[in-house]
């Protein structure tokens, strides 16, 4: 893509500063409409050393409304960053509903050693999938401009400590940097985050650029939430239902029982072995998600709690998931879970899970039909960035039957400091078992 862009194009209209004006009020309106509208935006800033990535995102955000948008200088990891998977920095960032985040660099600069560019796309294609509006600039400046910035930066007292050394040797290696970058626009390219490589050898030409792509990506965003009517929300898919009925779950052996003294003894044995291995676990910088799914009433937090009872709490963090907050709803329904992913040597267990959204969500009809099909898809991308990322990641299905259920049910109500565990839902759901 880069050998075919015209670097040295520099031509400017006559009506520039007119034309100016008329894309800052545009911006503004349709900031306000997208706030109104509930449309993220996140707006993306790579490009060659000294190509003016800074200047450019200081020129495109005076129209806006400060309050609406936030600004992320990415370009260095933090200790807590390296600490956690590398998506976790960026997902954690994304945008609420109505909100305009900007990026100065991106999850870009793990490619390719890091995240490879289907890793990317799909990364991506859940945000858009999801309403979220990407765009994607790339500045390009020629070795002989990057070259003259850098000794312009330099010589001057109040810019010199922008220049840093990767900027000379990205200098001195500008043809292995331009094919690199060539590399990850054409595979990273795709209909619902495309490019827009903007010839950054002339300031106003660049901005023109600029506000006249995010303008337009606003205005087709805008027009497409009017005409968007209402998401289907049945939730039934009888060959899904079918295949889990007749081939994992039934399968089940819900026969098999310890007796207590077998019980006992192997509880206080593994118990033993959890100590030890949750402080190796710390020693070696091994991050460990637990993740408890199942039917009410089957054990999750019995489990939990017998698990921690022998692991030192600083090392630990038990997440209950409950219905969404409004915060939580504002945003992509996996960006909770990213802000309880565990940092190197530490455990996060999870009572419910992110695949609420295959579930419950689906039951209810909270999850249209074509997004929480969609999700499995999500899930086992982000789960897979986890381990990738050196992440233990281990699954738990807490099964029992219907009959068992009910056993248990009464049992609570019958049990004084056990009757906070059952409610009225938990009967509810009861009748959706099927």
């Amino acid at each position: 893509m880069l050998d075919k862009v015209m670097m040295e194009r520099k031509e400017v209209r006559k009506d520039y500063d007119e034309r100016l004006a008329h894309l800052e009020i545009r911006m503004g309106e349709l900031q306000r409409q997208c706030r109104s509208m509930g449309i993220p935006i996140v707006i993306v800033f790579e490009g060659f050393s000294a190509s003016g990535k800074g200047t450019m995102i200081g020129r495109m955000i005076r129209p806006l409304d400060p309050r609406g948008f936030q600004v992320f200088t990415m370009e260095k990891e933090t200790k807590e960053d390296k600490r956690h998977p590398y998506l976790w920095r960026y997902a954690t960032k994304m945008p609420a509903k109505g909100r305009i985040h900007i990026f100065d660099h991106s999850w870009y600069q793990g490619f390719p050693d890091i995240l490879q560019a289907d890793e990317i796309c799909r990364y991506e294609k859940q945000f858009t999938d999801d309403g979220v509006v990407l765009i994607k600039f790339f500045l390009a400046i020629t070795k002989k401009e990057q070259k003259k910035r850098l000794n312009h930066l330099a010589g001057s007292e109040d810019t010199s400590w922008r220049v840093k050394e990767k900027d000379w040797k990205n200098n001195e290696n500008y043809d292995k940097c331009f094919s690199q970058f060539d590399t990850m626009l054409v595979q990273t390219d795709t209909a619902n985050a495309p490019w827009t490589i903007v010839e950054a050898m002339d300031k106003k030409f660049a901005v023109d650029k600029i506000l006249t792509t995010i303008v337009n990506g606003l205005e087709q965003a805008v027009e497409k939430n009017q005409k968007k009517g209402n998401p289907e929300t049945d939730s039934k898919s009888e060959d899904t239902d079918a295949y889990l009925q007749n081939s994992v779950l039934k399968g089940v052996d819900l026969t098999l029982s310890l007796t207590p003294e077998e019980y006992k003894k192997k509880k206080k044995d593994l118990q033993k072995r959890m100590e030890k291995l949750h402080n190796q676990m710390y020693l070696q910088r091994v991050p460990v998600v637990l993740a408890f799914e199942g039917w009410d009433a089957g054990g999750k937090g019995g489990a939990i709690k017998r698990i921690t009872q022998c692991m030192d709490a600083r090392g630990y963090e038990v997440v209950p998931i409950a219905s969404p907050n409004d915060i939580e709803k504002a945003h992509h329904y996996l960006w909770r879970f990213w802000n309880h992913f565990p940092k190197d040597g530490h455990m996060a267990i999870f009572d419910r899970t992110w695949y609420g959204r295959v579930l419950v969500e689906r039951v209810e009809g909270f999850a249209t039909e074509e997004e929480w099909k969609r999700a499995y898809q999500e899930i086992n991308d982000m789960e897979a960035h986890l381990v990738k990322s050196g992440t233990i990641v281990l699954k738990f299905w807490m099964h029992i039957d219907k009959d068992e259920q009910e056993k248990r049910f009464k049992q609570r109500m019958e049990t004084p400091e056990k009757q906070w565990k059952i409610t009225d839902e938990d009967w509810r759901n009861r009748d959706k078992w099927d």
